[in-house]
């Protein structure tokens, strides 16, 4: 019998961060303390795009938290008040109504992603569903810097650049407000844990990012 999607998904993502739950959390609680909070309005509304086991949306403030993925070992990991979307996100977005959005986030999700079709469409339902102004937010591994080490992961599907995924936003009526060539370096929560003070160190210093960055980071706004 061939596998569902998602159970294909929870034996990927439960190998690949297996024994790091608490080390990602730990990283992800810096990141958006240091770097994310400031595009997010605390009454506003989130939406996580590809939102793993939900270390970024967990670690939000906001008064709306929406988590969207296909895998089911999402459930029971999220935080209390997050709601879950379980769906394909190049589909219709299930009960997000038009402009209701403050800011769609996503990290390390759209090359995972089969072809730029569904890449353009899920950019297509953020559009539809964020307020005018609203932001969205990628981070993701550039292929420009990580060269062949991007297909080491098997679900790595879609080569990206700070330069395509910026057009490509631009192409679905995005302006790019932000764009980072290097920011984060490419296994960061996934490689060595190191001592969570360099990490802190690192993102104060954006000097280090051109040395260490290989993900992007673009803030587009709608």
């Amino acid at each position: 019998m061939t596998p569902a999607p998602h159970e294909d998904l929870t034996r990927i993502y439960g190998a690949r961060f297996e024994g790091k739950a608490e080390y990602r959390q730990a990283v992800w609680r810096i990141l958006v303390e240091q770097v994310f909070s400031g595009y997010i309005p605390p009454a506003g509304a989130v939406l996580d795009l590809g939102c793993s086991y939900g270390e970024f949306i967990n670690a939000v403030q906001a008064a709306t938290r929406i988590a969207i993925d296909m895998n089911h070992a999402v459930k029971g990991k999220l935080a209390a008040g997050v709601r879950l979307l379980l769906q394909d996100c190049s589909t219709p977005w299930e009960g997000i109504d038009e402009a209701s959005l403050d800011v769609v986030f996503t990290s390390n999700f759209l090359e995972h992603l089969p072809n730029k079709a569904a890449v353009a469409s899920a950019i297509r339902q953020a559009r539809r569903s964020l307020k005018p102004g609203g932001r969205f937010i990628a981070v993701g591994p550039n292929i420009k810097y990580i060269g062949r080490r991007y297909w080491d992961f098997w679900d790595h599907q879609v080569p990206l650049t700070e330069s395509s995924l910026s057009e490509g936003l631009r192409a679905e009526g995005f302006d790019i407000e932000r764009c980072v060539p290097r920011f984060l370096p490419f296994t960061m929560s996934t490689g060595p844990q190191y001592p969570l003070v360099f990490l802190k160190l690192y993102l104060a210093l954006p000097m280090l990012w051109k040395l260490a960055g290989c993900q992007f980071l673009i803030v587009a706004r709608r």
